[in-house]
């Protein structure tokens, strides 16, 4: 029995590099897995599939599943604030890395910057 195939192969070759950037790709502006996985026309599952396969080759940093979480420092000053006035005043911050190195930004940095920034300090 002979069997033709018509149309385009539905499978696709994707390197290290295409992979890491889809998977480095959650997150940023707020994108989910979901998101991220129907915009490359791929399946969550896949895309899981690609962070542990990075992870064990090393090319993706442990802290790339890294979340942030809102922070009233407030407490730590001494002073309380009311929330509109902890936004409007600007505070510098010092996030220390797991590699020994720390970043230094201002409060008001876009959280979707900010994580870039971070993902980019990690990698190097």
């Amino acid at each position: 029995m002979r069997v033709k195939i018509l149309g385009h192969e539905r499978r696709r070759r994707w390197g290290d590099a295409q992979k890491l950037d889809v998977v480095m790709s959650i997150g940023l502006d707020g994108a989910t897995v979901t998101e991220v996985a129907h915009r490359h026309d791929v399946s969550r599952q896949q895309i899981y599939a690609w962070r542990h396969e990075l992870k064990k080759k090393g090319l993706l940093p442990s802290t790339a599943d890294t979340v942030f979480v809102p922070v009233d420092t407030s407490a730590m000053h001494g002073v309380p604030l009311v929330r509109e006035e902890v936004a409007r005043v600007p505070t510098m911050i010092e996030l220390r890395l797991n590699d020994g190195r720390s970043l230094r930004f201002d409060s008001g940095v876009d959280a979707a910057v900010l994580t870039r920034l971070i993902r980019a300090v990690e990698a190097a």
